[in-house]
């Protein structure tokens, strides 16, 4: 028996493709690939944070740096309580900084790409929000099957160990959630196309 994988099947002969049977695989659970990482020796803090911006993916977590994805949670995290309790425009340029933190400030891509794992772990932060907002509204009923609406909430985040900060982020359910989602993803496009980082950064927290 012979398993041909491949992330493009559209790309195969269509005769390989009518003789295979199709087997869809998803992305492993946040909490599987943290799993592993445990067992490969990582703490669990960096394992849930590497977890949580690998995609699903071993091969990625694997090759990632724990700690640089440890801090750039907390600095996601700090940005985000910032800007949810306050509007003051000054404010949140003086957070863009801790966005810029890490960077060499020559405007290069390892700064871009600084910048872009810090906005990962946002993008991250922001779906758990969404997720807990979700589970709250849920009919009792449904939030009653297969265990406690917390229980089964925090098994669905991607990072359960920062739930108490993820709650915090209550400013960033519903509408100003997806408009802050949708940010971080036009600013990670922006990088990509070579945008400046400060640019970047003082665009997004004005945004939040």
């Amino acid at each position: 028996m012979f398993f041909l994988v491949t992330s493009r099947p559209d790309a195969l002969l269509p005769t390989v493709v009518s003789r295979c049977p199709r087997l869809r695989f998803r992305p492993l659970d946040a909490n599987d690939v943290a799993s592993v990482l445990i067992k490969q020796g990582r703490s669990e803090v960096e394992a849930r944070a590497t977890a949580a911006s690998a995609g699903g993916s071993i091969g990625h977590a694997l090759n990632t740096s724990g700690q640089d994805l440890v801090d750039a949670r907390g600095v996601a995290v700090r940005v985000l309580a910032q800007a949810a309790v306050s509007d003051d425009g000054r404010r949140r340029l003086e957070s863009a900084k801790d966005l810029l933190a890490r960077t060499t400030g020559a405007g290069g891509a390892a700064d871009r790409e600084q910048l872009a794992v810090n906005l990962r772990a946002m993008a991250s932060l922001l779906r758990d929000a969404e997720l807990l907002s979700a589970f709250a509204e849920a009919p009792a009923d449904r939030r009653s099957l297969g265990g406690g609406s917390s229980t089964r909430a925090t098994d669905a985040l991607a990072n359960p160990d920062v739930r108490p900060a993820i709650e915090r982020l209550a400013a960033f359910r519903g509408e100003r959630g997806v408009r802050a989602f949708t940010a971080v993803d036009q600013a990670l496009v922006a990088l990509e196309r070579n945008a400046g980082v400060k640019t970047v950064a003082d665009w997004l927290v004005l945004q939040l």
